[in-house]
């Protein structure tokens, strides 16, 4: 069997085509998407992730600021300057870049953005929509994994799927959207963790598995069944003990599962892209709500 590669990055070119008639239509109604980014700390990931966003908000002629903290920035001062945000109507969405530093309590902060701006969609509000069946701000990276299934035409009705982690920020949220009655979606949907015994029986099972807990090569080819549709949230930094260089790779073991799987997504190159995309068409909505 060939392995079909879900490349995220066709497809999140694809959704910013398609954006480009909604940003012009804001324009012509003078408003700009803005987004404001709160970055606390020194984290280097967390660093290049907002580079790359505040580079995808620039190429798309929309505005985005990122407001740099230092990691001994005090809970009550970062929440302070999220009210401050809250209250700009310069900034249609606001993102609190994780993980903060440990003496911040992230549930917190969360809850003090506006939910019409989170544009994370990790606001209670927000998550509570989603759960019950009336989504408004979804997770960027669920939201993404749902849109390569749709470009792919990748159809989860009357499949079994298994998700591999269970976070708020894509666990949880996409087991929900597997389920959610409605195009592309309608699947069994069984969600396996740190507390799950024997993670390789319900993966063996499953027509789509869905990773998501960083933990590097995780699954491997003995772990699925032929056919299976894989979605590899993962992104973690493995060193090269020969030539000391770090490389990405995801929670798949990628070349156990080529020519078993029937989809797979790369890491990186795959969900990855798309994270970045659904944060701009969230920003877009919620300027949208502007002219509704």
């Amino acid at each position: 069997m060939d392995t079909q590669i879900l490349s995220g990055k066709v497809v999140s070119e694809s959704v910013y085509e398609n954006l480009k008639s909604r940003i012009n239509k804001l324009a012509s109604n003078a408003i700009k998407p803005g987004l404001a980014v709160i970055l606390v700390g020194d984290d280097g990931p967390s660093q290049v992730y907002v580079r790359n966003k505040t580079k995808t908000f620039t190429s798309l002629g929309l505005y985005s600021e990122t407001i740099k903290l230092k990691s001994d920035t005090s809970q009550n001062k970062l929440i302070e300057i999220v009210q401050k945000l809250n209250d700009d109507n310069k900034y249609h969405g606001i993102l609190v870049q994780l993980p903060l530093p440990n003496h911040i309590d992230n549930e917190v902060v969360i809850k003090s953005i506006n939910p019409k701006k989170d544009v994370d969609g990790f606001h209670p509000v927000n998550l509570g929509n989603l759960t019950a069946g009336k989504p408004s701000f979804v997770p960027c990276t669920p939201k993404g994994i749902m849109k390569v299934l749709e470009y792919y035409k990748i159809d989860l009705s009357n499949k079994h799927v298994v998700v591999v982690g269970r976070s708020n920020i894509v666990g949880r949220p996409i087991s929900i959207l597997t389920s959610l009655k409605r195009k592309y979606s309608n699947a069994t949907t069984t969600i396996c963790h740190s507390g799950t015994k024997n993670i390789s029986y319900y993966t063996k099972q499953a027509d789509v598995v869905i990773l998501a807990l960083g933990y590097p090569a995780f699954l491997k080819g003995n772990d699925i069944k032929e056919g299976a549709v894989i979605i590899d949230v993962g992104i973690n930094r493995v060193k090269n003990t020969e030539s000391n260089i770090f490389k990405l790779v995801g929670d798949c073991d990628e070349s156990s599962v080529e020519g078993k799987a029937s989809f797979l997504t790369p890491v990186p190159g795959g969900i990855g892209p798309m994270t970045i995309a659904m944060l701009v068409e969230n920003t877009i909505e919620a300027a949208e709500m502007e002219i509704k």
